[in-house]
């Protein structure tokens, strides 16, 4: 099981790691990396929302929970009871991420800097919320 605190470290690295890939001029890496720290916080507010200590990590951990394993961040905005919200009020922020999906790591695609960047400043905006 990934505790709640070391989902959000988590997050936070890849944030970091994210922002190091734009000033290297890595943007597709930014972007790739970026949908995945936004992961990292649904999953924690999941947590937070459910009050579990912590989100499944392997196939046993997951049991009747198989729902919850999923890279798909409109599913996980969904579970974790904060659709309305940030539907509503953060919708420009969730437009910009909700494109990111895990398969874009196998594609040769070239985002550009404006991309990457408008990408990690809604995953910085959302993070607060989350």
């Amino acid at each position: 099981m990934i505790t709640l605190n070391d989902l959000e470290t988590i997050a936070e690295a890849r944030l970091l790691d994210a922002e190091a890939l734009i000033v290297a001029g890595r943007y597709d890496g930014a972007i790739y990396i970026g949908g995945y720290a936004i992961e990292l916080w649904l999953k924690a507010r999941i947590c937070k929302t459910l009050k579990w200590a912590g989100f499944p990590s392997s196939s046993k951990e997951f049991g009747n929970y198989r729902s919850f394993k999923v890279h798909n961040l409109d599913v996980l905005l969904h579970l974790s009871g904060m659709e309305n919200e940030i539907k509503q009020n953060h919708f420009a922020d969730w437009s910009n991420v909700a494109a990111w999906n895990s398969e874009s790591r196998y594609k040769t695609s070239s985002a550009s800097q404006s991309e990457a960047t408008t990408m990690l400043n809604s995953v910085k905006r959302l993070r607060i919320v989350l």
